[in-house]
């Protein structure tokens, strides 16, 4: 046998060897993954062609609860109330995030400091969180009206003014930003000091440096923190629920705090309507996925990566 072919053999059986290793690795993984991700989304597929209340075994109806779905007043509700949401909480966060992460960047030596100080609100429990906004936005004793009293503002009910919850739930969960705001700062620590200096010599002020050199060379971690901040919006469940509908809340204001996904819960463990909550699961997958590659789209033409060819 051929020298060259010999090795070129070895070279095939080290590859195998090396896959193989590699999936024996992995494999943890991977049967996790099957077990617990790929198998119950494929169940749950088949639960939304059925009559199913855990109590009894699954009844096959088609696409019944599909059809119910565009039927559903409260699913129409549900989906506004979370398209608003999101249409606003997003871009906030973006923007807040984008604003800290600047003022830290700056910061110098205290960096550290005011970097754990904003992260550790990420830590807060959800369930903490939803009780602190009915602490805080409370439209008799809330601290936030207090503070806007200072400056002869009459905050409005936050908590039971249908027109109102939302904003405050907005407000709200910008208690979160830490960890956007470490994923930017740590972006625009990379960015080129040599880019400052040239546009400082052509007559760049601030907001010229900001708007044409930190905003694109940054633009991969902000489209990150967008897409995932619209993904979360999307699944938008714990704080609204702990505040308007645990603990047997039955107020006014439900409706205007009723998300997709608390509907959803609803119908699966409060109603046991298991195969029509696993039909919204799946209409809330295909709207995820919609979104996310329109903006998977948008960003060819707006995001900047280093190295990319263009």
């Amino acid at each position: 046998m051929p020298a060259d072919e010999r090795a070129l053999r070895a070279k095939r059986r080290l590859r195998r060897r090396e896959t193989r290793a590699a999936l024996l690795f992995i494999s943890p993984w991977i049967i996790g993954f099957f077990v617990f991700t790929a198998w119950p989304i494929i169940y749950s597929g088949y639960l939304s062609l059925t009559d199913y209340d855990v109590i009894n075994d699954p009844n096959f109806v088609g696409l019944a609860n599909y059809e119910r779905l565009f039927e559903d007043d409260k699913v129409r509700l549900a989906l506004q109330n979370t398209f608003f949401f999101t249409l606003i909480q997003v871009p906030l966060y973006v923007i807040v995030s984008l604003a800290l992460a600047l003022l830290l960047n700056k910061a110098g030596r205290s960096a550290g400091f005011f970097r754990t100080a904003f992260f550790l609100p990420k830590m807060t429990p959800p369930v903490a969180v939803g009780i602190l906004l009915l602490l805080l936005f409370n439209g008799q004793s809330g601290m936030i009206n207090q503070a806007l009293g200072w400056f002869g503002v009459d905050g409005p009910a936050w908590t039971t003014d249908p027109t109102w919850v939302k904003p405050g739930l907005i407000l709200m969960s910008l208690w979160s930003v830490g960890a956007s705001v470490i994923i930017l700062l740590a972006a625009l620590r990379n960015v080129p000091q040599e880019l400052y200096d040239s546009a400082r010599v052509d007559g760049a002020n601030w907001w010229q440096q900001t708007w044409r050199i930190t905003v694109p060379m940054i633009s991969g971690a902000l489209f990150f923190i967008f897409i995932v901040n619209t993904i979360a919006g999307f699944q938008t469940f714990t704080e609204a629920y702990t505040a308007f509908f645990g603990s047997g809340n039955t107020t006014y204001s439900n409706d205007a705090a009723l998300f997709y996904v608390i509907y959803l819960f609803q119908q699966a463990f409060e109603f046991l309507h298991m195969g029509y909550a696993s039909a919204l699961a799946w209409l809330l997958f295909v709207i995820i996925m919609i979104f996310t590659a329109i903006q998977m789209v948008v960003s060819r033409r707006f995001v900047y990566y280093e190295g990319e060819q263009r």
